[in-house]
């Protein structure tokens, strides 16, 4: 059983960690050349409650199955997952909202637009950084 909990947790672990590392290196960069601006815009801000979604799944489906073996790793990849919750019922909303107040005209809502999606770049970077440490410390049996 032991085994099974270990190979389902750092799957996921995985997989959230190559899913995040190839959209934010490899779909997002292409959408934009491939698309324009404008279009990529549009199309991303329909994908990014489809990947915060998935991504929340990893991480607790991770953060579940590595509960009796780590509960510190476990207790990492729940934090991951809460932090996809977060950027995608709190911050998500916000961000199109005040990009499409600055688009419309506002001046002050651009600022806060680049404010909160530095914001969630941030935390995104901590989410795959976070991710990437659970897998070395299974890796080097620090759990």
């Amino acid at each position: 059983m032991e085994a099974l909990a270990t190979g389902v947790g750092l799957f996921a672990t995985a997989l959230l960690l190559g899913g995040m590392a190839f959209f934010a290196f490899v779909v997002a960069p292409a959408v934009f050349r491939a698309l324009g601006a404008e279009a990529a815009g549009a199309f991303l801000r329909r994908l990014f409650p489809v990947y915060y979604v998935w991504c929340a799944g990893m991480a607790a489906t991770a953060a579940v199955a590595l509960v009796p073996l780590a509960w510190e790793a476990a207790g990492v990849m729940a934090i991951v997952a809460a932090g996809f919750v977060f950027a995608r019922q709190a911050l998500m909303p916000r961000i199109n909202a005040y990009r499409d107040a600055a688009r419309a005209g506002d001046a002050s809502a651009q600022a806060r637009f680049v404010g909160l999606h530095r914001l969630s770049v941030a935390i995104n970077l901590a989410q795959m950084l976070l991710a990437a440490l659970v897998l070395v410390g299974f890796a080097g049996r620090a759990w």
